[in-house]
């Protein structure tokens, strides 16, 4: 526990900088700073360093000398390297997630299970040994034999963002690293403690030094990942015009990139549904994380108008009795929003909404907090009779804003949600079959739920959307996460029988 020891006595002060990862070792390069927010205070708590070009070379440096031996260890060792990883993740646990709640201003129990969510990943990337098993033929010809090798890349880099600062890094670096790679993190400069804080916990675990390593900046520490030659693969997530960039500049550089961009997540609610039930789920996804998250439901699609009014009446309800406050502090449902900034930003979605002519059915804009009055809260926020045409439909507003937009079938339904950009998440509520499975075999979206709001897949299936939601041919973590993160490459041998010569064939090989 020294090292967690160690950070926790770091924290102690009312400002540290935060610095870099690089070698194993806490490093400042001297270089300039930026102010980290506690967004429920609105008091800067700590500054964080910003790489330029230089330090994010010095890292990537790190991880390319490290790369020979770390690819040669066994995938057994790097399993049990994992599963220390694990214990010490869950031994950290109330540590790491109060510093997810001080930066980001989620409430306490989001953060542990944000945690929780990150973990499985972890046990998933401890079952190396097994997911990094090639194939095998015997006599694929004449005393020839084939077989495939999952290879790694070399140094791998992802770029996270603000929402989940600890979960969204260990979608990737896990299993990159049992993969054989080596890693450089790019997190964001929001709320970065704790994204450095977790990766200490792989060096305690026994991970070699370089192996691992996080940079803090901004674009010129993402170009200069995006642009050097030695960096071979990137993941990134946020939003879509830079998952988009992301996308565009790595690959124009050969590197292999997954890039999850944004999304619009649509809930639809049948007549036949169980309201209270789906209100209740409707509840949390939409305004969990202040929603803050890629897959919140920020869009209510009710088919027939007696639905529409029978979700909005028991919505209403359900706002009234919403706590609002520090994440920190016990009995609160939702926290501040991650930044003044983006505070305005949702703020401004919301007067907009207003001047485009929806319904603003509960008006969370003047709430005030007890305590916090610099902080950046915004109480929920709900809009009846959206149209599809209107801004607070159509973009990512990324704040705990929930649009209802009535429609008089499943199928107008169902062509609202294909006509849009995004194709994150998805669900419905309905009682019927038959509604289930031709909305689950037939809607153009990457992840979707039956009366489950957030239908996020579990570590050993994989994440990701459709349509510009993701950029690049392979999800996040899971499976696919082992194909991204390594080559295959086939083999076929031969060993001709001592003193045999064979003649010359000019025709094409094959088995016969």
């Amino acid at each position: 526990m020294q090292i967690a020891e160690e950070m926790n006595q770091q924290l102690s002060a009312d400002l540290e900088k935060v610095g870099h990862l690089i070698n194993g070792e806490i490093v400042s390069t001297g270089g300039p700073t930026q102010p980290v927010y506690n967004p429920a205070t609105g008091q800067v708590i700590r500054q964080v360093e910003m790489a330029d070009q230089a330090t994010t070379e010095q890292a990537i440096a790190a991880a390319e000398a490290a790369f020979p031996a770390w690819r040669a260890t066994p995938p057994a060792k790097r399993a049990r390297i994992m599963f220390r990883f694990k214990e010490l993740l869950e031994q950290n646990a109330d540590t790491i997630s109060r510093l997810m709640t001080e930066e980001h201003g989620k409430v306490y129990a989001d953060s542990m299970g944000e945690l929780q969510r990150g973990i499985e990943n972890v046990e998933f990337a401890c079952y190396a040994p097994e997911l990094l098993k090639g194939e095998h033929c015997r006599d694929v010809g004449p005393g020839i034999d084939s077989w495939s090798e999952h290879q790694p890349l070399g140094v791998v880099a992802g770029i996270t963002p603000f929402n989940f600062p600890v979960m969204v890094p260990l979608w990737m670096y896990p299993a990159a690293l049992v993969a054989g790679n080596t890693f450089v993190l790019k997190p964001s400069e929001k709320d970065p403690t704790s994204a450095l804080f977790v990766p200490q916990l792989l060096k305690e675990a026994g991970l070699p030094d370089g192996v691992m390593n996080v940079i803090n900046g901004g674009k010129e520490a993402v170009d200069t990942l995006l642009t050097d030659k030695r960096v071979q693969a990137i993941s990134f997530v946020g939003s879509t015009p830079i998952a988009e960039y992301v996308y565009a500049t790595g690959s124009a550089h050969g590197k292999r990139v997954q890039a999850l961009g944004g999304a619009k997540n649509h809930a639809i609610v049948m007549p036949d549904a169980d309201i209270d039930n789906a209100v209740s789920a409707l509840m949390g996804a939409a305004y969990g994380s202040c929603g803050e998250r890629c897959m919140a439901i920020p869009v209510v699609v009710a088919v027939g108008d007696e639905t529409g009014d029978a979700v909005v009446g028991k919505l209403t309800a359900e706002l009234a009795g919403m706590k609002v406050g520090n994440g920190l502090e016990e009995g609160n449902d939702m926290g501040p929003l991650v930044t003044r900034d983006h505070y305005e930003k949702v703020r401004g979605y919301v007067d907009l909404g207003v001047e485009e002519g929806a319904e603003l059915v509960v008006d969370g804009r003047d709430i005030a907090v007890e305590g916090h009055p610099d902080g950046y809260y915004l109480g929920g926020c709900l809009f009846d009779r959206v149209q599809p045409g209107m801004k607070i439909y159509q973009d990512e507003i990324f704040g705990p804003v929930l649009a209802v937009v009535r429609v008089d079938t499943l199928q107008q339904a169902m062509d609202l949600i294909d006509a849009h950009e995004y194709g994150n998440g998805t669900c419905v509520f309905t009682r019927d079959g038959e509604v289930a499975r031709y909305f689950t075999d037939n809607i153009k979206v990457g992840m979707v739920g039956v009366n489950v709001p957030l239908p996020v897949p579990v570590a050993y299936h994989s994440f990701g959307g459709w349509k510009r939601s993701l950029f690049g041919d392979l999800s996040a973590y899971g499976p696919d996460a082992m194909r991204f993160y390594t080559r295959r490459k086939t083999i076929t041998q031969r060993w001709p029988s001592a003193g045999v010569r064979e003649g010359i064939k000019y025709s094409f090989p094959s088995n016969h």
